[in-house]
């Protein structure tokens, strides 16, 4: 009331001025909305970023695998209630990690752990869970001959988990392509940002469960004799195998490239929901590209990568900063 009332009686030469000072005055009283940015750690904890890069190759150099369970990680994290750190809750029935996409496959979360705990030593309960995931599959990326890219900052951890959504968000190797355009469109990220982010399987692993039925069904859409090989490792009755491992990439499984794309066109593409994305559908044309340009497609993903890690952060005073990455606390 004393602002407006100041204001009305201000002459026409001082109004702009009443004007501007009101707003300022506003807008110092509104809460102030926290941003991520690649700064963020640089007065508070200026050495983390090197300490979770030296902690990440030292996995990676251990295990080229790990590289690609870390990539999937932080995907995994971010398409559900956005990026705030998977949690263990191992006593709970809500933990994430109890959803059928990640049960028995995701891995990687001793790494995070071990990363979180030097970090912890150096700045104690400055660095979010949810930012070692992602600066980890970056350095992942990198380890591997893979894009790097500028990982911003600043989010902070849940202190809840949701199994049902979960179980709902998370692209399943049985879906089709629509589906995974819409799930990936409901995160804000187009379906050339899918098709570049499904390029992470150039590494890494998947289990005779996922491609069970592809390499039996005898269908047009898979290369006779990769079927062929693939059921060297991966018997015909169900649970016989299942957790059998056969690269994802035929050609270069732990080198970080665009040979993916290039086996998708030669209908050599292992679970389901990697052949569909080239089987005469929309994003044909997206392979097509990438087999043909790996610069394009290195860029792409690591700009879909930057969009994936700006889904629904917790930021400023929402969550907390774990001092576990597997827990609450």
């Amino acid at each position: 009331m004393g602002l407006v009332a100041v204001c009305s009686r201000s002459t026409s030469r001082s109004s702009y001025a009443c004007i501007m000072v009101t707003m300022m005055l506003l807008l110092a009283y509104m809460p102030c909305e926290a941003h991520l940015s690649s700064t963020f750690y640089d007065k508070m904890c200026p050495n983390a970023l090197n300490t979770i890069r030296t902690s990440i190759r030292t996995a990676v150099s251990s295990e080229r695998r790990m590289a690609a369970s870390l990539i999937r990680l932080h995907f995994h994290d971010c398409f559900v209630q956005g990026c705030d750190a998977l949690l263990d809750e191992a006593a709970s029935t809500t933990s994430e990690r109890n959803a059928r996409q990640n049960l028995n496959s995701a891995r990687g979360f001793n790494v995070i752990e071990a990363a979180k705990s030097q970090v912890e030593s150096i700045c104690p309960g400055v660095v979010s869970c949810a930012d070692i995931l992602a600066v980890a599959a970056r350095d992942a990326s990198v380890a591997v001959g893979g894009p790097t890219w500028t990982v911003k900052l600043g989010r902070r951890d849940s202190t809840s988990a949701s199994l049902s959504q979960a179980e709902t968000d998370l692209p399943r190797f049985t879906d089709g392509l629509e589906k995974i355009i819409s799930l990936f469109d409901n995160k804000g990220l187009s379906a050339r940002d899918m098709v570049a982010l499904s390029g992470s399987h150039t590494i890494g692993q998947a289990q005779c469960v996922t491609f069970r039925d592809r390499i039996y069904n005898n269908a047009s859409d898979i290369d006779a004799g990769f079927a062929s090989t693939r059921k060297r490792r991966c018997p015909t009755n169900a649970r016989d195998g299942d957790s059998n491992l056969a690269p994802l990439d035929l050609v270069t499984p732990n080198s970080f490239d665009n040979n993916y794309f290039k086996n998708l066109i030669q209908r050599k593409g292992l679970p389901e929901s990697d052949q569909i994305l080239f089987s005469g559908g929309s994003t044909d044309s997206i392979v097509s590209e990438y087999s043909k340009s790996p610069a394009t497609f290195n860029s792409d993903f690591a700009s879909a990568m930057v969009k994936m890690g700006d889904i629904d952060p917790l930021t400023g005073s929402s969550g907390v900063i774990r001092k576990l990455c597997s827990s609450i606390n």
